[in-house]
């Protein structure tokens, strides 16, 4: 973790105020001052400011959970309405949702502390990658797939293209996985509607690097540590990849 991460989550100060903390050599590790911002400690380094030693903040928590339908994705709701709080144990502290759900949509939601990678993995200009299958109404035609390939008009503003994969198809319902990189609001659900075929459940199957799997509805599991170095991996490249795209 960077050191003043690593000051910011033991509650020493702000990361721009440890940042100056750093620069004018307040801050020790292991023994020696160090003044450069981004130099990287663990929990077995000995770090303090002013002489006083901080203690080791808690590693930040990942949990994966199989939001239900009928569940808000917020941590409480005015309307009393069941939220995904209720969902996972009180032991894993203040661990909040990462983007949205809409109430009736069921699928992998990811729950942290941790704000800078939540940050990464929702803000849309780093355009993390969504999967969901979607059962809508009547049989998708060629032009239906032709229109989600190439992105599809949405109050006046084209959404990017998508990835298509046709299930099954009937005269009633087509089964379909779509995969976004944007999370504007109920966006597949416009989507499919603005090719008349209304959505009649939808389901996340992958959010970035993490699947469902074979997790039930409303049950939660941690994440595996392949998948925490797999999302903090899509962290580190959508970062290098926006900060090249400034650049240039």
């Amino acid at each position: 973790m960077r050191l003043q991460k690593y000051l910011a989550h033991a509650g020493v100060a702000s990361r721009r105020a440890a940042e100056e903390f750093i620069a004018r050599g307040r801050v020790r590790v292991n023994g020696k001052a160090v003044t450069k911002p981004g130099t990287l400690v663990g929990p077995a380094d000995r770090v303090e400011v002013d002489g006083r030693l901080v203690a080791a903040a808690d590693a930040p928590r990942y949990l994966v959970l199989n939001k239900p339908p009928k569940v808000m994705t917020t941590m409480r709701d005015p309307g009393g309405r069941r939220t995904v709080a209720s969902l996972v144990p009180r032991e894993f502290g203040r661990v909040v949702p990462v983007g949205r759900l809409d109430y009736d949509t069921s699928g992998v939601l990811l729950m942290t502390d941790d704000g800078d990678l939540a940050y990464i993995l929702t803000h849309p200009k780093f355009g993390v990658e969504k999967t969901y299958r979607a059962v809508v109404r009547g049989r998708l035609q060629a032009e239906d797939v032709r229109a989600l390939l190439e992105g599809i008009k949405l109050e006046g503003e084209r959404s990017q293209p998508a990835k298509v994969r046709v299930v099954r198809t009937s005269g009633a319902s087509s089964e379909i996985d779509v995969t976004i990189h944007e999370g504007k609001n109920r966006q597949v659900r416009r989507m499919f509607e603005a090719t008349d075929h209304p959505v009649v459940s939808l389901v996340r199957l992958r959010f970035g690097p993490l699947s469902l799997g074979e997790l039930p509805v409303g049950h939660w599991r941690e994440a595996t540590d392949r998948e925490i170095s797999a999302l903090r991996r899509v962290g580190r490249e959508a970062r290098a990849e926006l900060d090249a795209k400034e650049a240039g």
